[in-house]
């Protein structure tokens, strides 16, 4: 059995987590190919990545760093080491396409 260690509940079996995408930074109100690109595309680097993972039976959110190539689980932690700040976003602008 394979377990991953969540930040906030300990360890847990691995089928109690949904892999969430790499980390990678956030377009800023880039264009719509921008915005597909972070949306769709990986790097799948080989090697150690940080990943936003999910704990589905506690509905929370966190980082795993991972080696992709071993497939050990080097660390987990709450975003909120790597976050330090709230990010607001603004509404779209409003579309005249009526």
């Amino acid at each position: 059995m394979k377990i991953m260690v969540c930040p906030l509940n300990g360890p847990r079996n691995i089928s109690e987590f949904i892999y969430g995408g790499e980390v990678k930074a956030h377009p800023d109100r880039g264009s719509d190919a921008e915005w597909a690109d972070y949306v769709f595309f990986e790097e799948n680097a080989a090697g150690v990545v940080r990943e936003w993972w999910y704990h589905a039976p506690t509905a929370y959110w966190f980082i795993a760093e991972r080696n992709t190539v071993t497939e050990e689980i080097i660390r987990t932690y709450d975003a909120k080491e790597l976050f330090k700040e709230r990010v607001d976003f603004a509404p779209p602008p409003e579309r005249g396409d009526g």
